[in-house]
């Protein structure tokens, strides 16, 4: 019986259905960790996290049970055993789960008991719940593994307790959202370990997959409940933690304590992270986009170049007749604190063309909404040919308060690839300017210093497509409009609760009217980051037609 175990954690991006690259970058892992007795890896390591319906592709559980045998094989040159997360076949069904591998052998397999199926998560739709387990013995310790969600309630790791469990190792695939770092500490770790009186290991992933962006910050607790390590969020690491065996059973010994990002560097990060893997991934030499003059665009073009670096960030302005000169400085005062190319492609050659087209069907209307979508819509067609002939993913702008009462323009300015704020707020789009203006963050390719001009965040916002228009004009301000938004989309609560907060009704009732009836919209927008808790996408999913109220 052995009082010492070596266990190294490894916190590390994986490549969507990259099997043999996965299983390398394992394998190189593992031959770092000279003197380790186990390497964990997140969960799905082996496959990817989420693998959405790519798990539903036969030559795909094949070719991850092959791999498998094959990084088994590799440990019987006497170093260190892996636990590697992969999808498992057994009498039909699917199961994700966890595989020990020591001495050149599949040792044991663990498989995932409790599946999430709400937010961004639909596990129970691709595997089956396997029943509960029992601890896994390895050189002397009984090692408890419940895998991600197994931790988030009691019942499996009071099973694992009751079966003799001695340390718990939790791998992870848990995705970023503003304020979890508290949440995964203190409401599920801190609770299991105070249930089972058992120190717990929380392993956790990095990186963009996406729509999701996955922070890391793994951390270990012991069992009085003390942090002992925490690992940096947003960054691969390795660290070898030591564990000994005592009167009162096994416990880590302290390592570092690394400091996480607090609000709103962390969402900041978010999105530099999931825009980066997105356009590496998938092959993209760069992004452009439309730089306005605008907070929206110009905070989008700060994190591309953080994300990209700045030559690999084309910024375009498209000015019309309604374009202010104050526009036009600002959106230049913005790329040259990036350092960013900018480019200026007047639209109203295109405009005169449109109204000389349509002046015969339109003759008998007046000017309205329609012209003023068909400047967005010529917007779009000049930087999709833009993305077409040079490759660049074009990056749409549009912020969350906008997409939710519909205040965009699809075929317009939703046109694009990717979107860092789909999920941010009109306040939180100011609020991460602001605090960009005035720090560099860590992971950031660009430069130190302001990166828009100070006008751009405290000018009153305007699409500007006709003479002297600001969002205000047809919405409440951002003020009232978000914190109403944030009720009816992130607490799902009715009209006359959110009305009871202070808020005027007719004002609630109209805003959950747009809400809903913008929904065909979103549908068709792009992918873009997540940061909140119900993000349009995978986390909200409501019928397009639909015809119930609140108010």
């Amino acid at each position: 019986m052995t009082d010492r175990l070596m266990i190294t954690l490894v916190q590390c991006a994986q490549a969507m259905g990259d099997i043999p690259g996965n299983a390398d970058a394992m394998l190189a892992a593992r031959a770092q960790a000279v003197g380790s007795d186990l390497v964990v890896f997140p969960e799905l390591q082996l496959i990817g996290y989420p693998p959405e319906d790519l798990v539903l592709k036969p030559a795909l559980i094949a070719r991850a049970a092959a791999k498998l045998d094959e990084m088994a094989a590799a440990t019987a040159d006497g170093g260190p055993a892996m636990l590697v997360g992969s999808v498992f076949a057994r009498e039909g069904q699917l199961f994700n789960g966890l595989a020990l591998l020591d001495g050149g052998a599949i040792t044991a397999v663990r498989l995932k008991h409790e599946l999430p199926n709400y937010g961004t998560f639909d596990e129970k739709r691709l595997f089956a719940s396997a029943p509960l387990q029992p601890p896994v013995p390895f050189r002397g310790v009984m090692l408890g593994l419940p895998l991600c969600e197994d931790i988030w309630f009691p019942k499996v790791c009071g099973h694992l307790k009751a079966m003799g469990a001695q340390i718990l190792i939790a791998p992870h695939g848990s995705p970023y959202e503003i304020e979890k770092d508290e949440r995964r500490l203190h409401n599920v770790v801190r609770a299991r370990v105070a249930e089972t009186g058992l120190p717990l290991v929380f392993l956790n992933r990095i990186g963009g997959q996406d729509e999701l962006v996955f922070d890391g910050a793994s951390f270990v607790v012991n069992a009085d409940g003390s942090l002992v390590h925490q690992l940096p969020d947003w960054e691969a690491a390795s660290v070898r933690t030591e564990w000994t065996r005592g009167a009162g059973g096994w416990q880590c010994a302290p390592g570092e304590i690394h400091a996480l990002d607090p609000f709103p560097q962390d969402a900041y990060h978010a999105m530099i992270v999931g825009l980066r893997d997105y356009v590496n991934a998938n092959g993209f030499p760069g992004v452009v986009l439309g730089l306005s003059g605008g907070i929206d665009s110009a905070l989008s073009a700060a994190v591309a170049v953080d994300a990209l670096g700045p030559e690999r960030v084309w910024c375009v302005m498209l000015p019309s007749r309604f374009t202010s000169q104050e526009s036009l400085d600002d959106a230049a005062g913005c790329a040259q604190m990036l350092g960013c190319r900018l480019d200026s492609i007047p639209i109203q050659p295109a405009v005169a063309a449109y109204d000389t087209m349509l002046e015969g069907s339109f003759a008998d209307r007046d000017v309205d909404i329609t012209e003023e979508n068909i400047q967005s819509r010529i917007r779009a067609v000049t930087l999709m040919s833009l993305s077409n002939k040079f490759g660049h993913m074009l990056l749409t702008t549009g912020n969350k308060s906008e997409m939710s009462v519909g205040y965009a323009t699809i075929y317009g300015d939703m046109a694009g690839g990717y979107n860092v704020l789909k999920d941010a707020y009109k306040l939180t789009v100011f609020e991460l300017s602001r605090w960009r203006n005035a720090h560099r963050p860590p992971l950031a390719l660009g430069p130190d210093g302001p990166v828009m001009p100070e006008r751009v965040i405290t000018k009153p916002p305007s699409a500007e497509l006709r003479p002297d228009q600001r969002d205000d004009d047809s919405l409440p301000p951002y003020e009232i409009l978000d914190p109403i938004l944030h009720g009816l989309i992130e607490e799902e609560l009715s009209v006359a609760e959110i009305v009871a907060r202070g808020f005027e009704h007719d004002t609630v009732a109209r805003i959950e009217r747009l809400l809903y009836i913008a929904e065909y919209k979103r549908r068709q927008a792009p992918p873009g980051v997540k940061l909140g808790i119900r993000n349009f996408g995978r986390d909200r999913r409501y019928p397009i037609t639909n015809r119930f109220r609140t108010a």
